[in-house]
């Protein structure tokens, strides 16, 4: 009897452990995306002759919209120095800060969910109307681009998630059942002594709701190992990691094993409780 219910919860363990590999999997997918997203901006040309105090005022402004996330003022100076380092080479070495044709410029980044060609050319249209600004620059087929190939993966993975999910609940559900088909005639023997269905139903679904705690408890403990080894070999998880996120996914599995567990062990108790014992031999 014992053998069963271990049985019972190693394999819940393992369903409930790769159901929260794949939500791990999910997570960092997104934190991806939203870094991939949030280093999508452009460059915002200054028009010669602005004053500085004018362009840091213009910075300030734009820090303050909700679709910023960060900005950084690109002086004429700096300009010819990220020129530099991006060729490998110093031919612009003769340029004099006098001679400098380079412009100062503003890079402005978005928050993920304003990064793509509709709210970008919006908000280009928005900021060319500012008397400062000669021309706004970005890639708009490298965020088409990024925006496409990011909707793929996430409908991809939701569509692999949805499906382990219904294959996670079929699982639990049957290994609940041939576990409590062992049970089945202490089961008909209570009832035909005069138990009532509660209180034939109630230790049971209790066991059944203990047992998915401890399976969701080994399948944390085997995932929280699984994030550890990864953080050791892979130090640039630890950018992609949501605290939150990972903590709602835990909290996600613990609900699910209770739930499951406790709604598959009623339905198989009940299924003993209203067959007929002739049934029971079958």
């Amino acid at each position: 009897m014992q053998t069963a219910y271990i049985t019972s919860v190693i394999s819940i363990t393992l369903v409930l452990f790769t159901l929260g590999f794949l939500g791990l999997l999910i997570i960092h997918a997104k934190t991806l995306s939203n870094y991939i997203k949030e280093n999508i901006g452009f460059e915002i040309i200054i028009k010669p002759g602005v004053k500085e105090a004018d362009v840091m005022h213009l910075q300030k402004i734009l820090d303050t919209k909700n679709y910023v996330k960060s900005t950084e003022y690109i002086t004429k100076t700096e300009a010819v120095e990220r020129l530099k380092k991006a060729l490998g080479s110093d031919f612009v070495d003769f340029w004099g800060d006098q001679d400098n044709p380079l412009l100062p410029s503003i890079d402005v980044r978005f928050h993920a969910q304003w990064a793509n060609n509709d709210s970008i050319t919006l908000i280009k249209d928005q900021i060319l109307k500012n008397p400062l600004v000669k021309e706004v620059y970005y890639q708009k087929s490298l965020v088409e681009v990024i925006n496409k190939n990011l909707n793929k993966i996430g409908l991809i993975l939701l569509g692999l998630s949805v499906l382990l999910l219904l294959i996670s609940v079929t699982l639990i559900n049957n290994t609940i059942r041939l576990s409590i088909y062992s049970k089945r005639f202490v089961i008909k023997s209570m009832q035909l002594v005069g138990a009532t269905e509660t209180f034939i139903r109630r230790p049971f679904i209790l066991k059944g709701i203990l047992h998915g705690i401890i399976s969701a408890v080994l399948s944390l403990l085997l995932l929280t190992g699984v994030l550890i080894v990864a953080r050791e070999n892979i130090p640039e998880l630890g950018l992609l990691e949501s605290n939150q996120l990972v903590g709602g996914l835990y909290l996600f599995i613990v609900l699910l094993g209770m739930l499951v567990s406790g709604f598959s062990t009623r339905v198989a108790v009940d299924r003993y409780l209203n067959m007929n014992k002739n049934h029971l031999y079958l």
